[in-house]
């Protein structure tokens, strides 16, 4: 939320990635651009015009992400691909943390790195739910750029050493 960006913007040294899962996300562009976001991430299901929300979040001077759910085509994205700085596959429902990952997203990753080499664009490729260090590498291999581990390194015993396994694993 707003109030939790706020605080970490002011201790922050890396890049501030904001997921929003909420409908309309347009009107929050400009605020989330003020708190301090590097890049904004808005759900493909929740936009009406998604090009004009990829060019405002631009204008405000933010890199733009779209996120896709389990059951959303990465086709749908082909049109504004060269607009997207970066896709983040849902490889679980959204809505809470701890879910199984589903396994269909390894064809989703493939998929979608065919269309941004196509177009000769640089849209990097993340993958939210269900990452953990026995699927990290053939998620990297499949063509994904940023994973996001949340559980597998929240709830680990030693996160910062979980954290340090997962980088030497894909790298």
């Amino acid at each position: 939320g707003m109030p939790v960006l706020e605080a970490i913007t002011n201790h922050a040294k890396k890049t501030i990635d904001v997921h929003l899962m909420i409908v309309d996300p347009d009107r929050y562009i400009k605020t989330f651009s003020q708190l301090g976001a590097n890049i904004l991430t808005v759900h493909y299901e929740a936009c009406t015009h998604l090009h004009r929300t990829l060019q405002a979040i631009k204008a405000e001077g933010m890199k733009a992400g779209v996120a896709l759910n389990p059951h959303t085509s990465v086709g749908l994205l082909e049109d504004v691909i060269n607009d997207i700085d970066m896709v983040c596959i849902m490889s679980v429902n959204p809505g809470f943390g701890g879910q199984s990952f589903i396994e269909n997203t390894y064809y989703k990753i493939e998929k979608l790195k065919e269309i941004i080499t196509r177009n000769n664009t640089t849209t990097l490729i993340e993958i939210d739910g269900g990452v953990t260090d026995k699927n990290a590498l053939k998620l990297v291999n499949a063509g994904a750029d940023v994973l996001v581990a949340g559980n597998f390194v929240f709830k680990a015993e030693n996160p910062t050493q979980t954290i340090a396994d997962l980088k030497k694993l894909v790298s």
